[in-house]
């Protein structure tokens, strides 16, 4: 395969990389992250990953799945963790491949954390978080000048399934313009509720992007009263984002990926 036209670091045998893969689109991973997957010798990859991003993987390595669905089998955690450490104790070249960003809702401190507790030596390639590139190819920016200079990243569940009761709602509502969720999908109308009953504005706009920066991303654009049936009508599929405030109203104006298509 060519040689990046950079010095980068090794992935040396008995190492382990946490790799963030971005949201989708191949051509969001950083040139780190491609050098990871060129030189591994096993890849243990995520369910979010795209199989686009594993065809630009070195041939010869193995691939190994570990992803984790909700409402699905899945691989537990400590399994995955577990098995990294397997794997890098036999010398192996260990690329641990995951959708987006590692240390954003993707468990990446967990198994950073059992890496450390392991004497395994590591080393963390972020990624672009969906929450930042998946609004991006929505046509949705996360700040602008006129609208908001705070932006709040949450979790649609905690790791029970239900919307996270640690936190401060009301304080979340009347505090932050705009709000983006992951995994959020089977929670919306739920933290729409949540969101009125704290004062946000029913009229408020929010929109729903599925399979975002991928050939099937999918947006649907409402209002917070009526974005959960918008979502359900249209069949959005996981993994989406919500997002809330009133940067959803540029989408209009800067959906540049439907403009070219």
């Amino acid at each position: 395969m060519d040689e990046l036209p950079l010095s980068l670091p090794a992935l040396l045998p008995g190492h382990v990389w946490l790799v963030g893969a971005g949201p989708g689109d191949p051509g969001l991973l950083s040139l780190l992250a491609l050098h990871a997957l060129r030189q591994a010798d096993i890849i243990v990859y995520d369910a979010l990953v795209d199989p686009r991003i594993l065809d630009l993987a070195n041939p010869a390595a193995e691939r190994e799945f570990a992803g984790k669905r909700g409402g699905k089998p899945s691989a537990k955690q400590p399994d995955i963790s577990k098995r990294l450490i397997e794997l890098a104790r036999a010398g192996r070249k260990v690329a641990r491949l995951k959708g987006g960003d590692p240390f954003v809702f993707g468990r990446g401190a967990e198994e950073a954390l059992a890496l450390v507790e392991a004497a395994i030596p590591f080393r963390v390639v972020p990624g672009i978080t969906a929450g930042v590139g998946g609004l991006a190819y929505a046509g949705i920016p996360c700040t602008t000048r006129e609208t908001n200079s705070a932006v709040v990243f949450v979790t649609g569940q905690d790791a029970s399934g239900a919307i996270p009761e640690t936190i401060e709602w009301d304080a979340l509502a009347r505090a932050v313009p705009v709000l983006v969720f992951y995994m959020a999908l089977t929670k919306i109308e739920r933290i729409a509720a949540t969101l009125m009953a704290a004062g946000r504005a029913a009229d408020e706009p929010a929109a729903v992007i599925s399979r975002a920066s991928t050939p099937a991303q999918q947006v649907v654009v409402s209002t917070l009263a009526g974005i959960a049936e918008a979502a359900g009508s249209a069949r959005c599929e996981p993994p989406a984002l919500l997002v809330i405030g009133p940067v959803v109203g540029l989408r209009d104006r800067l959906d540049w990926l439907t403009s070219q298509t």
